[in-house]
């Protein structure tokens, strides 16, 4: 029973234990745990030629006795003994079903891990034995060859001198003979190992060998780990860190370490000399770039100027014309304005010039007729597209006379807030008709347009339109003309007059005759083989489309997919659409088209430049931004007491949002508001767009309690649901002068009704006596006018208001009178006030309000 004790204790220790020979175990979180078979790499032992290696005894599995070995031939390469299979294990009392699947998972790894260990030390063991017997053939073949040259050497000396050298021939018989080892057993219980005698001269082969083994290891390095068992995720990362790749920094200071070992230290490279562009300013970090140095050596040298700036600080041209020159390179000053494009002293070459369309510009009074006479002359009816019957955009059209000749048409609005419209239609003309109705005469519309016409200094050529009126007047309208300076050809003057009627068409043919002769005195040319300039009429943000400018080229070609830059914008030309909708490749000069693909909307009037890439575009438009972004922060505020005096003053603000179709739309709204603010009230524009009102529009109007103003254009779906949360007020007009009379009144009713004081009379304190338990009496001497009772009435002492207040009760001896006048006396009592001595004064008025009108 003892025994059976001893084996049962023994048995789990040898067959239990939780990590094999030759396992690594690893913990990991949550109570998980692996083993990972470890290879272990033999030394390899070098014996003579002709010998076998000595196998290492496999480890017995079990303390039970093992059999006697049999021997193995000699020659023959002994096999590695297989590790026995573990036995089962008992399975311990009370064991569950899952602890049971857990326990015989383990062992089922174990036993495949131990399978893998075997095959690999099998597959390990015929290539040693393979390379083993390589070696010793060569050796065996170096021998022979050996003993051949040494027979030879000695057949040689035995001819010259026979005598016998018995001791090297026996080293070389000794050399070429290799001992017997004894077979090792193939038995997976070897005996004791036997450890024989080596001699002193072979101690050092094996470090030879050594150093073989560990130049060869690396080409078996992939097959071995391929046999290495089970892969898992901290062998695959050690792994991947082995096979890291070398960063740049390593690698640049290896190249740097190989250059030097080869040429000795690296030699200084020669400084290249760059020219630098410096503008009026321009920061340190921006030099150092253009200069291709660092931005520490510059602030460096800034320090030892005496100046304490970072790399991001801006210095003036004169500080960076030093910093240049002491670096070594040659500096380029430019001015910032030369980023900009000035094309007014490009001039083109006559014999390039060719003869080009006029531009005609209708001007004159609001309803006078010149749509419709544009009506007329384009057979097309425009007055059903305007709102009230008036023009409001800047209608640009070309048509083909009888004669193939071409004309092209600006009408312009003519109402009052429109004059920059029409200002602008003036800059970019070369006819001016002055459109004039023989009924209603010059109005002050028309005198504008004339002022334009001259300060532009245009030719112009009087329409004299509804002559088929019976109350028509035309001469009386060539008389008034002379009031203005304007004699026309009838009365002997330069200006050429027509008598039409745009209603019936009659004159219309003498008119185009007329503009005929007048393009053809002028002598209209421009050069059609060139970057194309333009100047914008009219903008506006298309829903659809963007942002559309209508541009009249003035000189050059403008194609499809030219760079421009206009304004403070720039883009590139998708589309050029016609008068008619119809896309065009290219315009030549006096031609209106509109052009799809800016980055924004430009303003009316600005500059249309063609320019060679689009980089030049932007840098364009970036400085033209910058420049409009100056101005407008020179003209704020500039100290805390301007803002805080505009902020304590009296007037008050009426503030709007105004959205518009066009751009001319929104300059004329925004002025004609600007002229109704007065003294007491001033119109506060927070924004103006065009385009459709969108969400940050009902935003900014709901923060500021604004109403928005929306001509031509209505809220997209999100604003309109935003407008009904916040209940934000909308005003719609498509007629100017109906936004500008019902903004007026609007004006009006923000400052209420006027107040209109009226003095009735003046009184003197001369005595004060109490008057029930609080108030006091006070009884006056009228000097002026009449006291009523119910009037307001201010009380002064040494001209100084004491209060203002009303009067509660007026009595003559006993009686409550209404009216005491003046020369009488009579005894007062006052509302909210005590304060009353003797010698005050008492002024009385009466308070009459009225309808403020702007």
């Amino acid at each position: 029973m003892s025994d059976d004790n001893n084996q049962r204790t023994r048995k789990p220790l040898g067959l239990k234990r939780s990590v094999d020979a030759g396992e690594v175990k690893q913990t990991f979180s949550h109570g998980r745990t692996n083993k990972v078979a470890v290879e272990v790499k033999r030394r390899r032992k070098l014996v003579k030629p002709g010998e076998t290696p000595e196998q290492a005894p496999a480890p017995a599995p079990a303390p039970a006795p093992a059999p006697e070995p049999a021997p193995a031939p000699v020659a023959a390469a002994p096999k590695p003994a297989p590790r026995p299979a573990a036995p089962a294990r008992p399975a311990p009392a009370g064991e569950t079903p899952q602890e049971r699947v857990k326990r015989l998972q383990l062992e089922a790894e174990e036993e495949r891990l131990r399978l893998a260990e075997d095959a690999r030390k099998r597959d390990d063991e015929t290539a040693r034995q393979r390379e083993e017997e390589e070696r010793r053939r060569a050796e065996e073949k170096r021998a022979e060859e050996a003993a051949e040259k040494l027979r030879a050497a000695e057949a040689e000396s035995a001819k010259a001198a026979p005598v016998e050298q018995p001791a090297e021939a026996q080293a070389a018989e000794a050399a070429t003979e290799a001992p017997a080892e004894p077979a090792a057993t193939g038995d997976a219980t070897p005996g004791p190992r036997r450890f024989t005698p080596v001699e002193r001269p072979e101690a050092k082969r094996p470090e030879k060998k050594k150093k073989e083994e560990k130049r060869a290891a690396p080409i078996d390095a992939d097959k071995d780990k391929r046999r290495s068992g089970k892969l898992t995720v901290t062998r695959a990362l050690n792994e991947d860190e082995g096979r890291r790749a070398r960063s740049l920094a390593a690698l640049k200071r290896a190249r740097e370490k190989e250059r030097r070992g080869q040429g000795g230290p690296s030699k200084p490279r020669d400084k290249q000399v760059r020219d630098v562009v410096v503008p009026e300013a321009i920061t340190v970090q921006e030099l150092a770039n253009r200069m291709a140095e660092k931005g520490a050596d510059l602030v460096k040298a800034l320090f030892n100027m005496g100046m304490m700036v970072t790399v991001n600080q801006t210095i003036d041209q004169d500080t960076a014309e030093l910093l240049v020159e002491e670096f070594g390179h040659n500096i380029t000053r430019v001015s910032a304005s030369d980023v900009d494009i000035n094309t007014s002293e490009d001039s083109d070459p006559e014999e390039t010039l060719r003869p080009r369309p006029p531009v005609v510009t209708i001007m004159g009074h609001v309803d006078h007729g010149k749509t419709s006479l544009l009506d007329a002359l384009r057979g097309t009816d425009v007055v059903k597209g305007e709102a009230g019957g008036i023009t409001q955009h800047i209608g640009a059209y070309q048509i083909t006379t009888k004669a193939k000749d071409k004309i092209t048409f600006l009408d312009t609005p003519g109402h009052a807030a429109f004059s920059e419209m029409r200002a602008r239609g003036a800059n970019v003309t070369d006819i001016v008709i002055l459109v004039v109705a023989a009924d209603d005469g010059i109005m002050p519309q028309t005198i504008e347009a004339i002022n334009h016409t001259k300060a532009a200094g245009v030719p112009m050529i009087v329409a004299i339109n509804k002559c088929d009126k019976p109350e028509a007047n035309p001469q009386k309208v060539r008389e008034r003309l002379l009031e203005h300076d304007i004699m026309v050809e009838a009365m002997s003057g330069e200006v050429q007059d027509v008598e039409l009627s745009a209603k019936t068409g009659a004159g219309i043919d003498k008119l185009l005759e007329a503009i005929a002769l007048q393009a053809e005195l002028l002598e209209l040319k421009a050069r059609p083989d060139r970057d194309a300039e333009a100047t914008v009429i009219e903008a506006q943000l298309d829903k659809g489309r963007g942002p559309v400018a209508t541009v009249l080229v003035t000189r050059g070609t403008l194609k499809r997919g030219d760079n421009f830059v206009v304004g403070t914008q720039s883009g590139r030309v998708r589309a050029l659409v016609d008068h008619k909708g119809q896309q065009l490749k290219e315009a030549g000069p006096s031609m209106p088209v509109e052009v799809l693909g800016l980055s924004g909307v430009p303003s009316a009037g600005d500059s249309f430049t063609v320019v060679e890439n689009e980089q030049r575009a932007r840098e364009v438009a970036e400085y033209r931004q910058e420049m409009a972004t100056e101005k407008r922060t020179a003209l704020a505020p500039t100290n805390f007491d301007t803002m805080f005096s505009s902020l304590s003053s009296s007037v008050i603000e009426f503030p709007v949002v105004v959205k518009a179709d066009v751009q001319g739309s929104v300059e004329a709204i925004v002025g004609a508001l600007h002229n109704l603010s007065n003294d007491e009230i001033k119109v506060r524009v927070l924004n103006a767009g065009v385009g459709a009102i969108t969400e940050s529009d009902v935003t900014l109007a709901a923060a500021s309690k604004a109403p928005i103003i929306g001509f031509n254009v209505r809220p997209n779906a999100k604003a309109r649901d935003l407008v009904k949360r916040d209940n934000v007020r909308m005003m719609y007009y498509d007629v100017i002068y109906h936004l500008t009379d019902e903004i007026a009144k609007e004006m009006a009713g923000e400052l209420g009704p006027e107040r209109i004081e009226t003095v009735v009379g003046r009184a003197e304190v001369k005595q004060v006596f109490p008057a029930g338990k609080k108030d006091k009496a006070a009884g006056l001497l009228v000097l002026e006018g009449a006291i009523r009772k119910g009037l307001f009435a201010r009380l002064t002492r040494q001209d100084v208001i004491v209060s203002a207040t009303k009067i509660q009760s007026l009595r003559r001896f006993k009686d409550d009178v209404d009216e005491v006048r003046a020369g009488l006396e009579c005894g007062v009592v006052l509302e909210d006030t005590n304060d009353i001595k003797p010698g005050d004064n008492l002024e009385v008025f009466s308070v009459e309000e009225r309808e403020r009108t702007l």
